[in-house]
């Protein structure tokens, strides 16, 4: 305890010199052994990191984590010192210089505690930014300078509008070359329709960027030192002046139209101080009615101070937003409470399992605490499924690093080993309080593909795997397809199921194969045929004998899945109760076609009449009967082979409307429809499922990311002569039947 209070006392006193890192490292540790009793709800921020692909977000977090003193040393995404930087925690993160899973980590500056997710920026893991941002207060939205607005900010803002959270920007990479910080505030405003201006705005850019000019306080900023860790205030650049004036200005005004306080100041003409701007700011941020605008360049280590500073003024704190658990009730219709965001044990806990990892010692899940106080030996409810179970570990979390805590308090991210639950359970500690947090949102998948381990023998790790994977990630679907017999696994994207595929061999030591799904075609006739078919048997003692007279015909194209069988016999030829037997025979000779080995359906099989015999005739003679005669009808007849056509819907924005027909009739598709809203537009069509697969991605490409598609089935119908005939030629091969090419270089 002295120790505690001799840190607090330090920690008070401003550590500005140089070389104090370390002093500053040990004395944050020594604060955080009993962090909650510490940190009221005005001094805690949760909030998320999120941005489009390379936009800089986990460069900035180590920055962050840096100036913060919770590391000692700066490590670059895909860095030459083969390190890799800190939130990248998974081997496959730092090899591909991208970030996959979401990290939380924690952090103090200026006697604030600041929890921080580090999300991806890649279309394929949204669910990741997803459950960061339903479980965060506040976000900060990362923007490239040379790139503005791209497809993934558009999709993370759609998010945040979602879950209403409040957020900053910072404007990165100002040291690139093309960086034009005004063209992303503009793009802000127009693309994403916010209400946003410059808090700060740098002094030079690209390679000659010295600093950084604060609007608010009026005063420039220099980052000195080897990393930047020392700043230096200064009057704004002579020649920087009249730009800040009317900066500041336009802040003033963007500020004043979402504020009533400012806008009555400002209609009276009155010069608002900087502590009312500030205020100001912070009111219309917690509203989301106006979005602060901060520049600097993460790599350069420039403006990384400024932006946490801006974090504490205008991001909210647990208590100014309002959450809300659903209470199922039977008697009556489901209602919200509010959740009570007081740090104390007076209300019962509430809390929301939003992530889950398998980590070395078990299953790893992530909570955010909205209501009470969790201690650790307690028991909890998980309210989904009725279970008790025993709180036996807390912890809280620096990327894969964790400490020990024995307790946490609503507003607090942590996390509970060894719980089995879902993504997104609520947990409580009342068995009787019928409670559920808002749900996450989860999005379709986009693309299917079959896996297979490449040993038979590595069933089981493929089955664990193929398990934990999809606890942890609800967009990560699997299904084992019975008529082709393969596993097929579905995401939200190529490289979503590749990384899986990758984890699977690392993780588990069990390489995959991953290719095309299988579609499932059909055969049928396109004309009624006639047979006769008689099925004899003698091995001594009593054979097998059975004989049947009918027609095979094709049924309506609507009907094409469907197998019917009509008995028109007359008389006893044929035995009544050896009738179901002939249809049996007929359905499973149905399971393998002649033409390419795929079911045959559409067809009607009508049985007129036929033979027996006193003695030989059977149950197995017309099975045997049964078969047989369909499979002379088939020989006789003309077969077609059917494909599955999807009812596909394509949305993408209105200038990519030609490349998107273009490439819907390049994939033999009919368009049935079209409509459009704004800068949208909406494609209905009718596209073969063969046709289909690594759609997504072309979309993605030809559209900027900004297409995406829905598909189901519709219906059979014949397919195309060029395709049946590759189809019928495959089968050959395969069954040896026809010598396969050597050369394949076509294929």
């Amino acid at each position: 305890m002295r120790l505690l209070k001799a840190g607090l006392c330090f920690a008070k006193a401003p550590l500005s010199t140089p070389g104090s890192v370390t002093l500053k490292k040990v004395l944050i540790n020594s604060c955080r052994t009993c962090s909650s009793g510490f940190f009221p709800n005005e001094r805690i921020r949760n909030i998320g990191i999120s941005a489009h692909i390379d936009s800089g977000k986990t460069t900035l977090t180590e920055r962050v984590l840096f100036y913060t003193g919770k590391i000692a040393h700066i490590h670059e995404v895909k860095g030459k010192d083969g390190v890799g930087a800190t939130m990248d925690s998974m081997e496959l993160e730092r090899q591909r210089g991208i970030t996959i899973q979401s990290a939380a980590t924690y952090t103090v500056w200026k006697d604030h505690n600041i929890n921080i997710i580090d999300t991806p920026g890649h279309v394929d893991f949204t669910i990741e930014v997803e459950r960061a941002l339903r479980v965060l207060d506040g976000a900060v939205l990362v923007l490239c300078a040379v790139g503005g607005v791209q497809c993934q900010t558009m999709t993370v803002n759609r998010q945040m509008k979602r879950y209403n959270v409040p957020f900053l920007t910072f404007i990165n990479k100002l040291d690139r070359t093309g960086a034009n910080p005004s063209r992303a505030l503009q793009q802000m405003r127009t693309k994403l329709n916010h209400n946003a201006a410059f808090v700060s705005i740098p002094i030079g850019l690209e390679g000659n960027i010295r600093g950084i000019v604060d609007l608010v306080e009026e005063r420039s900023m220099y980052f000195e030192g080897p990393f930047g860790q020392t700043i230096r205030y200064d009057e704004i650049p002579a020649d920087f002046r009249a730009e800040a004036a009317g900066r500041r200005q336009e802040l003033v005004e963007c500020v004043a139209n979402a504020d009533e306080m400012l806008g009555e100041m400002f209609l009276e003409e009155k010069v608002p101080t900087n502590d009312d701007l500030k205020a100001a700011i912070r009111r219309a941020t917690v509203q989301r009615l106006f979005t602060p605008v901060l520049v600097g360049t993460a790599l350069k280590n420039k403006g990384v101070q400024p932006l946490l500073d801006a974090v504490l003024d205008y991001l909210p704190t647990p208590t100014e937003v309002k959450n809300y658990a659903i209470l199922n009730d039977d008697d009556v219709s489901s209602s919200k409470i509010e959740m009570d965001p007081t740090r104390d044990s007076t209300n019962p806990y509430v809390g929301l399992a939003f992530k889950l990892e398998a980590g070395r010692f078990g299953q790893l899940t992530y909570v955010r605490v909205y209501q009470g106080c969790l201690k650790k030996g307690e028991y909890i409810y998980n309210t989904r499924t009725g279970k008790k179970v025993r709180v036996q570990r807390l912890v809280r979390l620096h990327a894969d690093q964790m400490e020990d805590v024995d307790e946490v308090y609503a507003g607090d991210i942590c996390a509970l080993f060894g719980i089995d639950c879902a993504s997104g359970d609520t947990f409580t500690s009342r068995a009787s309080s019928n409670l559920s947090m808002e749900s996450i949102h989860v999005p379709e998948a986009v693309i299917s593909m079959s896996i297979k381990p490449a040993n038979k023998t590595d069933l089981d790790k493929f089955s664990k795997g193929i398990n934990r994977f999809t606890r942890e990630d609800p967009t990560f679907r699997v299904h084992f397809d019975t008529e082709s017999k393969e596993t097929i696994i579905s995401g939200m994207g190529e490289l979503h199921l590749e990384i899986y595929s990758q984890r699977m061999e690392r993780e588990y030591n069990c390489p995959c194969v991953m290719g095309k799904p299988k579609v499932a075609f059909r055969e049928t006739i396109t004309s009624p045929v006639q047979f006769d078919f008689t099925h004899k048997k003698q091995s001594g003692g009593s054979g097998q004998y059975g004989k049947v007279i009918g027609v095979l015909e094709p049924l309506e194209p609507e009907h094409h899945t469907k197998l019917e069988f009509e008995d028109q016999t007359v008389g006893t030829n044929v035995p009544k109760q050896f009738v179901p037997a002939v249809e049996k025979g007929f359905r499973e000779a149905c399971q393998k076609g002649p033409l390419s080995g795929h079911k045959i359906s559409g067809l009607r099989f009508i049985l007129e009449d036929g033979a027996n015999h006193m003695v030989d005739s059977n149950e197995i003679s017309f099975i045997r009967a049964g078969e047989g005669a369909l499979k002379q009808a088939m020989e006789k007849a003309d077969t077609a082979i059917l494909e599955p056509i999807m009812s596909v819907e394509i949305v993408a924005p209105q200038e990519f409307q030609g490349t998107v027909i273009a490439g819907v009739n390049r994939r033999h598709g009919v368009i049935t429809g079209q409509d459009g809203v704004e800068e949208f537009f909406t494609l209905y069509a009718d596209i073969p499922l063969n046709d289909m697969f690594g759609y997504s991605t072309e979309l993605r490409s030809s559209t900027e990311g900004k297409g995406e598609y829905t598909m189901e089935f519709n219906r059979y119908q014949l397919c195309l002569p060029a395709s049946q005939e590759e189809l019928v030629h495959k089968y050959l091969e395969a069954t040896g039947q026809l010598p396969a090419k050597k050369n394949k270089w076509k294929a």
